[in-house]
């Protein structure tokens, strides 16, 4: 890793980029190389600077930081984001980590964790993984209330680790019922993935948690 660390700020109100650019500025080996208010003026200004991490508002206005998240990757792969934003909300996380975000911090942090955060994202750290939209999805209200009992039992089976072939086989319906199930209770749950559903499993089994039979 470089001895300076290249860091653009994303965000449409100046007031808050001079803030966190101080914050920047004032850490030994960073330095801002960049600041844009836009999702368009952030993918003209990274191409041409490079940053080594860009700090990203999810609310620009002609946007959203996961769209321009999302460009980077098509153009700058290098670049680790850090969304740095005021809504701390489940969906916007998943959608975060779908985009490639390295990290995901809340705008009323401490400067020091900016610092701390970026440092460990130039570096080749990743604080956002599945692990983290899971586990925060486990300490919230139970998503399965609205599950049928066919799905909870596909859930369940999920959870053992057995494919949707071998879940078909152990309940005797038809492969494509299950994968109708497993549609179903993703939506219900406000998962995205088949691994979410294992990983959401295995965290509240090992907190105590109990299903339907």
């Amino acid at each position: 890793m470089p001895d300076i660390i290249n860091v653009m700020i994303v965000d449409d109100h100046e007031v808050v980029r001079r803030g966190i650019a101080e914050v920047i500025e004032r850490a030994d080996g960073m330095r801002v190389v960049a600041e844009a208010g836009s999702v368009a003026e952030a993918l003209r200004r990274a191409v041409l600077v490079n940053p080594q991490v860009i700090l990203v508002d999810l609310r620009l206005p002609d946007g959203t930081g996961i769209d321009l998240m999302n460009q980077l990757r098509e153009v700058l792969p290098s670049v680790r984001p850090v969304v740095l934003t005021s809504f701390d909300d489940d969906d916007a996380l998943a959608s975060a980590l779908e985009a490639g975000a390295a990290a995901f911090l809340l705008k009323n942090v401490r400067g020091a964790e900016i610092v701390e955060v970026t440092r460990a994202v130039a570096a080749g750290r990743t604080l956002l993984d599945e692990r983290t939209l899971t586990r925060r999805r486990a300490e919230h209200d139970d998503p399965t209330q609205d599950l049928t009992p066919s799905e909870h039992r596909v859930l369940k089976l999920i959870g053992e680790g057995l494919s949707n072939r071998e879940i078909a086989e152990r309940l005797g319906v038809a492969e494509k019922t299950v994968k109708n199930h497993i549609t179903s209770l993703l939506a219900k749950m406000g998962l995205q993935r088949r691994t979410q559903v294992a990983a959401w499993v295995a965290a509240r089994s090992s907190s105590g948690w109990r299903q339907e039979s």
